[in-house]
């Protein structure tokens, strides 16, 4: 499928220069560009590399010469990253799902199926689930009993959609995420070693045998419109009230949101987050690459986590968190410096002891 320059620049709201009818197969990186691509040269940083490769075309910043870069078309942008968004959806055709259901797929009689769906080889429909219309089940994916998908619902390869999930529309699953197990609650007939030490900060009586009880799961997991789950993601099912996720929201691959825990709306979630049981985080918050939130915490709107940092305590709204245990990124960053000033400090210390023991042993 080939597009024109004039076709990109109003899908993107931008302004072309040059021939505008020139059509376009794909984007490419300005040194790896042939003929038929779209060159990403968004900033003067990548002017060079428009040399380098064969572009005809380019997508630029603003105020660049695009005939002085050899080009014969252009299309000027003011945002690069905004304009890499709406560049990529125009030129993204999505997993190839033939339509209507392939002969392979096992659906249940009482399932119902949207107009323009499309399901894919080896997709199992459990018993009453609803597909909304023009939702795509890529293959091998498995929708349990009375789950609902929203319109235009996304789910990729081998997908695991428990009972009674509900996703809202434009939601997209990637490959081999699982929303509904169980969530992970046990308890001990008495008090366990884990609420001894939670009451006393780590003093514990005589150490004794513990067996756990299963707590069984009887919510789901609600999930709102335009939300995005990555892959190898999961996310538990409540203990009695659903496990939910706001509008808007994006999870990344391998993720974990346990049971009962409250996601709000368009907050972004990074790769190896996890989110202990019954936690709230609020709408906005943006928590980097292996933040850890404890259970039973609130997070409020707002909130940054850099990477790695672990959340024990409630987060106020807007902070901006880091390390372990999270702190404020500025008492953190002034931390830090300290420990790296340890060593010298302790020598500097270990120099003055032995200055002073000689004074005294003068005397």
């Amino acid at each position: 499928m080939s597009y024109t320059i004039a076709e990109i620049a109003a899908a993107l709201d931008a302004r072309a220069e040059g021939n505008t009818a020139l059509a376009i197969r794909r984007a490419a990186e300005p040194g790896r560009a042939g003929p038929d691509d779209l060159a990403l040269a968004m900033s003067p940083a990548y002017a060079d590399g428009l040399a380098q490769g064969r572009a005809r075309a380019a997508v630029l910043w603003e105020g660049a010469d695009w005939r002085a870069l050899g080009l014969q078309a252009a299309i000027f942008v003011a945002r690069p990253r905004l304009a890499m968004a709406g560049l990529t959806r125009a030129l993204d055709a999505g997993p190839e799902i033939a339509p209507g259901c392939h002969p392979t797929a096992v659906i249940d009689a009482t399932a119902s199926i949207g107009a323009g769906a499309a399901i894919g080889p080896f997709v199992v429909i459990g018993r009453g689930v609803r597909i909304g219309d023009r939702a795509r089940i890529s293959a091998h994916a498995s929708i349990a009993e009375d789950a609902v998908l929203g319109d235009d619902a996304l789910i990729g390869p081998g997908v695991r959609i428990g009972a009674r999930v509900r996703l809202g529309d434009r939601v997209i699953v990637h490959a081999n995420a699982v929303i509904g197990a169980d969530g992970f609650s046990f308890v001990t007939p008495e008090k366990s070693g884990v609420e001894e030490i939670r009451e006393t900060l780590g003093t514990r009586d005589a150490v004794k045998a513990q067996s756990w009880t299963r707590i069984h799961s009887l919510g789901a997991v609600t999930i709102g419109d335009d939300v995005e789950i990555g892959a190898n993601t999961a996310i538990d099912r409540g203990t009695v009230a659903d496990t939910t996720i706001g509008r808007g929201t994006k999870l990344d691959n391998l993720v974990h949101v346990g049971h009962n825990v409250q996601v709000g709306e368009d907050t972004l979630l990074c790769g190896q987050v996890g989110i202990a049981g019954s936690a709230r985080i609020g709408n906005r918050v943006v928590l980097g690459g292996q933040c850890g939130v404890s259970d039973n915490i609130i997070v409020g709107d707002d909130v940054i986590g850099g990477g790695a940092t672990k959340i024990f305590t409630n987060a106020p709204a807007g902070r901006v968190l880091m390390g372990s245990p999270a702190m404020k990124m500025d008492s953190h960053i002034a931390t830090y410096k300290a420990l790296r000033r340890l060593p010298r400090l302790a020598a500097q210390v270990e120099a003055l002891q032995k200055a002073v023991s000689k004074l005294t042993a003068s005397e």
